[in-house]
């Protein structure tokens, strides 16, 4: 447990994807089914500004975008104090086996295939990280 200014049962969740439309259904989808605070970057540039500003319980990162991928992204994350221990869940399109045992070798906490269910979003994120949450 961690001493948080906020109540456990709200949990914060930063959604990092170049795509408004991701972003859009995540956060609403976030909210509407779990009652969590989401917030959106559209670059590993800006979600990494974000992450150390809000400092989210996780963090939902797109692999493939412009500039900096999420790869670099998370490894800019890890190597920063301020954001090195924010868990971290991927959103690919690229989901093969040989991807999730890369993504678990360098920390991620698991991927999630896009294009995702919205309705099973929250579920998944809270069996991801054994948060005690139920729709």
């Amino acid at each position: 447990m961690t001493n948080t200014p906020y109540p456990m049962t709200t949990k914060r969740i930063l959604v990092v994807d170049d795509e408004q439309y991701i972003q859009e259904v995540a956060k609403i989808c976030l909210e509407t089914v779990a009652g969590w605070e989401v917030r959106t970057a559209s670059s590993g540039k800006e979600g990494i500004t974000q992450a150390e500003a809000y400092q989210p319980d996780v963090i939902l990162l797109d692999v493939m975008m412009p500039d900096m991928d999420g790869i670099t992204t998370f490894e800019r994350l890890q190597a920063n104090p301020a954001t090195k221990d924010i868990p971290v869940i991927l959103l690919t399109a690229k989901i093969q086996a040989a991807d999730r045992r890369r993504y678990a070798q360098i920390g991620m906490i698991t991927a999630i295939a896009k294009p995702f269910n919205p309705l099973e979003l929250a579920g998944q994120v809270a069996t991801a990280l054994d948060w005690n949450w139920e729709y």
